[in-house]
């Protein structure tokens, strides 16, 4: 398929590309058969600015593929959603702190927060290899086929958040919790104990604290930089065995917490 000039492209209306961002920017030419198969195959290297742009993509796209009688097979998960890994996996949960005054203090402006706060955490996964499983309101899930990979994420999403300029100025922080195990896939993501054991670690950390189980200082190298400080042995909610807990300690981040919110 040939490439569309500059001249082509200009003179092709927006609905002629299934993503434009909130700059003008089009991109995924969808005006004839053989752009919406390119569209389709090219969709997950697409960096969008948020999940509502992606869906709002998604849509257009579909609706294309419909007017020119393709049908997408395994479209959503094949090629919308690229295939998660299996086998052993460093899951991180990552959740917004306070989340519920930031909606009552920002009513309208909090949909532009959480978009930030999903850009920086996309931010650090792509730069790192993580593949997203699910992002619901505040709470993002994703995993890791390598421990030292999730590590340098969930460093990379607290410096990115530390460096953002939130509006007001507001303290916006996350609670990051890892955990390495082997989580059945399902159509939808992962399920098992190891996903309950990554989310409950993560609910116990307080915002701006990396929390990581004994399972991921056993997947990091005896060469690993991390500096790891122990936190004790805990019972989880849930969990019927007890979790060694180890936070990651770097030299920019806040490094001083509460005790941990075994509660949550």
């Amino acid at each position: 398929m040939p490439d569309l000039t500059a001249r082509e492209r200009r003179n092709l209306p927006d609905s002629a590309f299934a993503y434009l961002d909130s700059n003008g920017r089009r991109s995924l030419p969808i005006h004839d058969e053989a752009h919406v198969r390119n569209a389709l195959a090219r969709f997950n290297r697409v960096v969008f600015e948020d999940e509502d742009a992606r869906d709002r993509a998604r849509s257009r796209l579909l609706r294309a593929a419909k007017r020119h009688g393709i049908v997408p097979v395994g479209f959503i998960e094949g090629q919308l959603r690229p295939k998660l890994p299996t086998g052993q996996l460093t899951l991180l949960f990552a959740d917004l702190e306070g989340s519920s005054r930031h909606l009552a203090e920002l009513e309208d402006r909090y949909g532009a927060l959480l978009n930030a706060v999903h850009r920086i955490q996309r931010a650090a996964l792509r730069a790192n290899g993580g593949h997203e499983v699910d992002a619901r309101a505040d709470e993002l899930f994703a995993v890791f086929e390598h421990a030292p990979d999730a590590v340098e994420a969930a460093l990379a999403m607290q410096r990115g958040m530390r460096r953002h300029a939130w509006p007001d100025p507001r303290s916006v922080r996350v609670r990051i919790g890892l955990h390495t195990g082997r989580p059945t896939r399902t159509a939808s993501g992962y399920q098992g104990i190891s996903v309950n054991t990554a989310s409950r670690i993560c609910a116990c950390a307080h915002g701006g604290q990396i929390l990581l189980s004994r399972s991921v200082r056993a997947a990091l190298t005896d060469a690993s930089p991390f500096e790891l400080r122990s936190l004790g042995s805990y019972r989880l909610r849930g969990i019927s065995d007890e979790h060694d807990i180890y936070q990651l300690v770097a030299p920019d981040l806040v490094a001083e917490f509460p005790p941990l919110r075994l509660g949550s």
